[in-house]
Parts: structure tokens; sequence; C-alpha cells
């Protein structure tokens, strides 16, 4: 939920800052920046709580508290190339790759009930997923529409 937050109040702020600078609201731009804000924001939660994201983690996959971390890392670069006018669209590209990855680990992380900010099995379970899974693809199409397609 919190995500959502940061996404929507950063790409109010973005919208209405555009308009007042530009004189013209620019959508794109808008919806770019809060991308990246979300994504800096949910990056910092790949090194805060890095044990409990691990958890979250499919039982087959090596390397797990590091994986948590290089995904950190891409989002904070992927967040970053999606201002730049020269990166925005392979950025974008590659943030939607990275999403499609990550579903099938907040799958799993439900289906567990992890909560990755306490880092123990107590988490809201699958019910959770009503929320996580459009949340995805709202992620998704935000990002196609935002980054790749204008």
């Amino acid at each position: 939920m919190k995500p959502l937050i940061v996404l929507v109040i950063s790409f109010v702020v973005a919208a209405l800052a555009t308009r007042v600078l530009r004189k013209e609201t620019d959508l794109a731009l808008a919806g770019r920046i809060a991308m990246s804000v979300m994504l800096m924001f949910t990056a910092i939660g790949h090194f805060v709580y890095a044990e409990g994201m691990r958890l979250m983690m499919p039982g087959f996959l090596p390397f797990k508290k590091e994986l948590v971390w290089i995904t950190g890392i891409f989002e904070l670069v992927l967040a970053v190339g999606l201002l730049i006018t020269q990166t925005r669209v392979s950025a974008g590209w590659l943030l939607v790759i990275l999403f499609v990855i990550f579903l099938p680990v907040n799958i799993s992380a439900a289906l567990k009930h992890v909560d990755y900010q306490k880092g123990n099995f107590e988490g809201a379970g699958p019910a959770y997923l009503w929320f996580r899974v459009p949340l995805q693809l709202l992620f998704i199409t935000w990002t196609y529409l935002s980054a790749i397609k204008w």
C-alpha cells in the first residue's frame, strides 16, 4: 500500500510542478518522476528489510540475500534511467521485465504468509494477492505508458 501512496502523491506533485514550470502539464514526465520516486522508496526496503525479503524468495534460488540487494540496486539504477531521455525507454522495458519477475516472488511470499518488514511468517497471506497482483499490473502499465509509449 505504501508504494502506491508514494506513487500517487509523487505523481500529483510532479504534474503540478510541470504545470507551473513548463506552463503545461506533462503527464508522461510526471509519471516517470513518480515511478522513480516510488522505486527509490521501495529500493530502500531491499536494504532495510533484506532479511524479510530474503524469506520471500522461492526455495530453489541461491544467494537470496544478495539477490535482494542486487534487485534493490537495479531499482535505483532504473529509477535514474527513467529520468534520462536517452535511457528512459530501455529503463522502462527493463523495469517491466523486473516487475514481471517480481510477481511470482510476491505470490510466493503471500502463500508463505511472509511479513517482510518483521521478517517472519505472520503476514496477510493469500488475501494480499487481491491487492498485490492488480498493483503489479498497475506498475507495469504505468511504466509502459510513461516511459515507453510517450
